[in-house]
């Protein structure tokens, strides 16, 4: 069509006559003139527009996918990188309430033995010396860290100190080959010399052949001279074994060490002894046997009545 003068106005009559419309029936509301004729329009054109939006609307979505897979993207890293937060987060609290709690028990023992100690974090496990059972804590001299100091923690005897750096120390375990204690048994002070087997029963050689020993009793450290490398009263074991008695000098008797010496974690190194031996005063209390539940027993004893007799005869 070309652009001429009548087809302007052409152009501006119908827009007249459309605006006109769109006024009458706007104003005519439900009895509108051309609801019939929008109604056939609709019928023509509706199954056209719905065809038309079935195939264009997926399409539409995929865009808007595409153009908030951005947002998206970034909202589910957000969320995965507050999740791994807050694990890290209850782990680490996890561990502290754990760590705390090893402190608690270890200045319980040390506060029971009066024992001045000087604590320490367990850094390395099985220092370049052999096969020895051995750890590296992080104290040393600076720290006031002398070589045969006695080691221990919340559980009772870890070791004692072989060698001392300025800012660390190594540590031979209870447990390794090469290392002997004097023991004290509780109770009858009956004394012995307890050695490391590994990740077996400590072997405890008691002096006295005959000495009455039966499995559940403790045994703590009987002390050195000069108090290195052991002080006295530090919890050792729990008898577990008792070998049969032969009529020898000595007896062998095997004890369960009471630390766990695969999962140490903070120890204390005691720089200033008791001024008195504290016996047995270090070891828990032992828990109370259950007592055994009463039973009450009723015997019924028939009347005389009741064997169709009378009470009387």
């Amino acid at each position: 069509m070309r652009d001429t003068r009548e087809s302007r106005l052409l152009l501006v009559l119908l827009i007249a006559i459309a605006f006109a419309l769109i006024t009458v029936d706007i104003r005519a509301g439900e009895e509108s003139p051309v609801d019939g004729a929008r109604q056939a329009a609709a019928a023509v054109f509706g199954p056209v527009e719905k065809g038309v939006a079935t195939a264009v609307d997926p399409v539409a979505n995929a865009i808007g996918a595409v153009r908030d897979s951005g947002e998206r993207h970034n909202r589910i890293a957000t969320l995965e990188r507050e999740n791994s937060m807050m694990k890290a987060k209850l782990g680490s609290e996890d561990q502290n309430r754990s760590r705390i709690r090893e402190l608690d028990e270890m200045l319980k023992r040390a506060g029971a033995g009066q024992y001045g100690i000087k604590g320490a974090e367990v850094i390395a496990i099985g220092a370049a010396q052999g096969f020895s059972w051995t750890v590296t804590i992080d104290a040393g001299s600076k720290d006031g860290i002398e070589r045969d100091m006695t080691v221990l923690n919340g559980d009772g005897l870890v070791g004692r100190v072989a060698t001392v750096g300025p800012d660390t120390s190594t540590v031979v375990l209870a447990n390794d080959p090469d290392f002997t204690v004097g023991t004290r048994l509780e109770k009858t002070n009956e004394l012995g010399f307890a050695t490391g087997q590994g990740d077996r029963a400590l072997s405890v050689q008691m002096l006295n052949g005959k000495a009455k020993v039966s499995p559940g009793d403790r045994l703590v450290t009987f002390g050195s001279r000069g108090n290195k490398p052991f002080v006295p009263g530090v919890p050792i074991g729990e008898v577990v074994k008792v070998d049969p008695s032969r009529g020898d000098l000595t007896r062998t008797v095997w004890i369960r060490p009471y630390v766990g010496f695969s999962r140490l974690d903070i120890v204390g190194v005691v720089v200033m002894p008791p001024r008195e031996d504290p016996r047995d005063t270090v070891l828990p209390p032992k828990p109370e046997a259950p007592k055994p539940t009463p039973t009450v027993t009723v015997t019924v004893t028939p009347s005389a009545g009741v064997s169709g007799k009378p009470a009387d005869e």
